[in-house]
């Protein structure tokens, strides 16, 4: 069968690689076209559009590159119309894929959802558009099945969490070599995750490595995203303790002892890397306040929205500054406080279910359209 797949960040890029290696094993002549990034074009079919050149943050940030997603739009659904898919599978990324979903199924394309948009935050009222448009929901977050099923009436499948297999499938890190590799010393490392795109870690990286120097026994690694190059991050690195990886996330926390977290999927993932960490957001002046006028989420970190409590400490917009980041990240480098926070990361990965979420939808997908 003919899948066309459509992720638009990081996190797709990673669920939709692993979809994908899945489907290829259910359906062996399966025939793939999608945007996304290096992980899916790594496991095969055809790449059409890098997320690099889709993904803009924040309300002012996409009314100032609106004409390229118009462009992207319009590209997008040409390009559909000449593969003729039998079925369109969307990875998260609303703002681009419901527009999408909305022109596409009454046309007869089969329209699947991989990862909900986050209408539980923001704009519920698109509930209204999925019900129209989306013909199967696979959710990845325990609490959506009874906020679509129990709330709007709209039946799901909870195939549990993909980051649990892509953590605990990969190969083990090779601590001593990575550390040759990089040029790290015997001190613990503390992780700092800014984020993957320009605007998020232009307005993290600064904040994060401003208490670098009130450390002394640990070294400081940044997680440099897969889409961005070296020469962008260098310009905010002052201290030479501050090392740069870029594109091994997932070996750096393996072996890091603490983490700076820009909010996002990272902060889950730090959690099931059992790596205690804090949470830090700044957004643009604009984009704030229009968000903190709409949500009404407690929280803004996956960790403590899937606990609902406050397992993590956020320090969001005028919190996130050198003081309260030295406070809280010296707070989570104490025994007593590190325990109880790794205790709280074992019921976290108790509720996000078991393994085998790619394999579950790969087999759910194809048994919808046989």
């Amino acid at each position: 069968m003919k899948y066309y797949i459509i992720a638009g960040e990081a996190s797709g890029d990673l669920h939709g690689a692993n979809l994908m290696k899945e489907l290829f094993k259910q359906d062996p002549a399966a025939d793939i076209r999608f945007w996304g990034g290096d992980l899916m074009a790594a496991t095969g079919g055809t790449l059409v559009k890098h997320y690099r050149d889709l993904a803009f943050m924040g309300f002012a940030e996409v009314v100032q590159n609106l004409g390229t997603i118009l462009r992207n739009i319009k590209f997008c659904k040409a390009d559909i119309t000449a593969f003729n898919p039998d079925v369109i599978i969307f990875i998260d990324y609303p703002g681009f894929n419901m527009r999408i979903a909305k022109w596409a199924k009454p046309l007869g394309y089969k329209t699947h959802y991989y990862i909900s948009p986050q209408i539980w935050a923001w704009k519920e009222n698109r509930i209204k558009a999925i019900k129209r448009d989306v013909d199967k929901m696979y959710i990845i977050l325990p609490f959506e099945k009874e906020f679509y099923e129990n709330k709007h009436d709209y039946k799901v499948e909870f195939v549990g969490h993909p980051l649990i297999d892509a953590i605990h499938n990969r190969p083990a890190t090779d601590v001593e070599a990575f550390k040759k590799d990089n040029r790290l010393d015997e001190r613990p490392v503390i992780a700092l995750l800014p984020g993957s795109r320009k605007q998020e870690i232009s307005k993290m990286l600064g904040i994060m490595l401003s208490v670098v120097d009130d450390f002394p026994d640990h070294q400081f690694v940044i997680a440099g995203a897969p889409s961005q190059d070296y020469e962008f991050y260098r310009q905010f690195i002052t201290s030479e303790n501050v090392k740069f990886i870029s594109n091994k996330t997932y070996d750096l926390l393996s072996i890091a002892h603490a983490a700076l977290v820009t909010s996002g999927t990272a902060t889950l993932e730090t959690a099931l890397f059992k790596v205690p960490e804090v949470v830090c957001y700044k957004g643009g002046w604009i984009s704030y306040q229009i968000a903190k006028r709409i949500i009404t989420l407690k929280y803004i970190s996956l960790v403590n929205l899937i606990m609902d409590k406050e397992v993590v400490k956020e320090l969001i917009q005028d919190e996130c500054n050198k003081k309260n980041i030295r406070i809280e990240l010296q707070k989570i480098l104490t025994p007593e406080n590190r325990q109880n926070l790794l205790k709280q990361y074992d019921l976290l990965e108790k509720k996000l279910g078991g393994p085998g979420a790619s394999l579950k939808t790969a087999r759910l997908i194809i048994n919808n359209l046989t």
